[in-house]
C-alpha cells in the first residue's frame, strides 16, 4: 500500500483538548471538581493545554468535557485568548476514541488532539501542529507503563499498549495530528478494559498514512497528586518576579516570587521563590512560605506558619503554629493550631499513599498529605506522611493520624 501524505496548515487546524474525565485516580480532589480544573500555578490544569494549542496556532478550540462539565464551561466561554472555543459533551466516559467522537461533528479536516490533564512543552507541539499527521512521543525509563512507538526510517511504524517487553523506549503521550480521514475510523470496538481507545485509530493512521514521530523535549500526565505537585514546580519555576499586592516594609520576598493584587504579605514574613501568591491570599505576620508554593485565592497563612514546596487551593486556611510541607490542600480546608504535618521516611523509603484503593509509591522521598475540600483538623494534630483525608474529614485535639481517613 502506498502511504499517503497530507501537511495541515497548523493556523487552520482545530484542536480537540479531552477533558471529560472524573480523575479518580486524584481523588479526593476531583470529588467536586473536574481534573483539569485543578490548579497549576495561575490557571487551571486544562488552559496549560488550551495555552500550547493556541500557541501551535489552533484556529479553534473543540474542548471535550463531561464530569463537572459547567465548571469548564463557565472558565473558558466561547472565547479563549482570541481563539473561538465549542464544546463537546462526552455522556459517559467509553474511552479516549469515544471522547474524540463526541467532538467529531464540530471538525472539518484535519485536527489535533491534546490530553487536557497533560502538560506539553510549548516548541514541541508547535512542531507537531506542523508535522502531520504526526504522533508525539516522549522517551521513558518504563516504557512497559505507556502505550510505546515505534519508528522506522523517520515514520511512526507501530504502537503497541503496556507491553512486557517494549520495542523502544518512546511512550505514547496522547498528543496526536489527524487527518480528516480519521473521523470516519473513531467509531471502535470496546478493549478488554471495556473503553473505545484512540489507540485503535492510531493503528489504522499508522497503516495508511506516513505519519511523522515529533520527540516532546517535556511533558507531564498529571494523573495523581503528587504529580500535580510536580505540575506546579515546572510552571512556578517559570516564573518573573511580580509584586501587584500589599508588601509590608518588613517582609523579605526572595527570587522569583509573585503576589497578585489584592494578596497581603503581612511583616516578618520570609517568602522564597518560586511561590506564587493569589489574589486575596494573606500570609503572616512572621510566617515562612518556601519555595514551590502555590497559595490559591483567598488562602489565609498565619502566625508562625511554615509552608513548603505544596498546593493549597482556595478559601483554604493555615492560620497558626503550623508545619505543612510537599502536600495538596484542597479547597476550603482549616488546619487547627499546632498541626503538623510529616513528610520525610527516615528509612530513605518513598513515601507510599493511597490511589485507588491500592497502596503505591510517589517516587519521592518527601511527600506530605492530600486533604479534599472541606477537611478539618482540630489543634494539634499530627499527620503521617502519606495520609489521605477525604473531602470533609476531621480529626480530634492532640491526634495522631497514621492512617487514611
Amino acid at each position: 500500500m502506498e502511504l499517503m501524505r497530507t501537511r495541515p496548515d497548523a493556523l487552520s487546524m482545530q484542536a480537540v483538548i479531552l477533558a471529560a474525565g472524573q480523575g479518580t485516580r486524584m481523588r479526593p480532589l476531583t470529588e467536586s471538581l473536574p481534573k483539569p480544573m485543578l490548579p497549576v500555578a495561575d490557571r487551571p490544569l486544562v488552559a496549560h493545554t488550551a495555552d500550547v494549542a493556541v500557541e501551535a496556532g489552533a484556529s479553534e478550540l473543540v474542548i471535550v468535557v463531561g464530569y463537572e462539565a459547567d465548571t469548564i464551561r463557565t472558565y473558558f466561554g466561547d472565547e479563549y485568548r482570541g481563539v473561538p472555543v465549542t464544546f463537546a459533551r462526552q455522556e459517559t466516559q467509553a474511552g479516549t476514541a469515544d471522547a474524540v467522537r463526541a467532538a467529531s461533528d464540530s471538525l472539518d479536516g484535519p485536527f489535533a488532539v491534546l490530553n487536557g490533564d497533560n502538560l506539553y512543552d510549548s516548541d514541541s507541539i508547535e512542531t507537531l501542529f506542523g508535522s502531520g499527521p504526526a504522533l508525539a512521543t516522549y522517551r521513558v525509563a518504563n516504557p512497559s507503563n505507556y502505550g510505546v512507538i515505534s519508528v522506522d526510517s523517520g515514520r511512526v511504524s507501530g504502537i503497541v499498549e503496556k507491553p512486557a517487553h517494549p520495542p523502544t523506549d518512546r511512550a505514547n503521550t496522547g498528543a496526536y495530528v489527524f487527518p480528516e480521514t480519521a473521523r470516519e475510523w473513531l467509531d471502535v470496538p470496546e478493549s478488554e478494559r471495556g473503553e473505545h481507545e484512540i489507540t485503535d485509530v492510531v493503528s489504522r493512521v499508522i497503516e495508511q498514512f506516513d505519519v511523522t514521530p515529533v520527540e516532546l523535549d517535556r511533558w507531564l500526565d498529571v494523573g495523581r497528586p503528587w504529580e500535580l505537585l510536580e505540575a506546579n514546580e515546572w510552571h512556578l519555576a517559570e516564573l518573573d518576579r511580580r509584586i501587584a499586592g500589599d508588601v509590608s516594609d518588613d517582609a523579605e520576598l526572595r527570587g522569583p516570587v509573585v503576589v497578585e493584587a489584592g494578596a497581603t504579605v503581612e511583616p516578618g514574613v520570609v517568602i522564597d521563590g518560586p511561590a506564587l501568591l493569589r489574589s486575596g491570599a494573606t500570609v503572616g505576620p512572621n510566617a515562612y512560605v518556601r519555595s514551590g508554593t502555590l497559595l490559591g485565592e483567598n488562602v489565609h497563612v498565619g502566625q508562625s506558619v511554615e509552608i513548603k514546596n505544596s498546593v493549597v487551593m482556595a478559601d483554604s486556611n493555615v492560620p497558626h503554629l503550623s508545619y505543612v510541607g510537599d502536600s495538596v490542600l484542597g479547597r476550603d480546608v482549616n488546619l487547627g493550631a499546632g498541626t503538623n504535618v510529616a513528610n520525610l521516611r527516615h528509612d530513605g523509603a518513598d513515601v507510599r499513599i493511597t490511589v485507588k484503593g491500592e497502596r503505591v509509591s510517589t517516587g519521592r522521598r518527601k511527600f506530605g498529605v492530600v486533604a479534599g475540600d472541606g477537611v478539618k483538623t482540630a489543634i494539634n494534630t499530627s499527620l503521617n506522611a502519606g495520609v489521605v483525608l477525604s473531602a470533609g474529614a476531621t480529626t480530634t485535639p492532640g491526634e495522631t493520624v497514621t492512617r487514611d481517613r
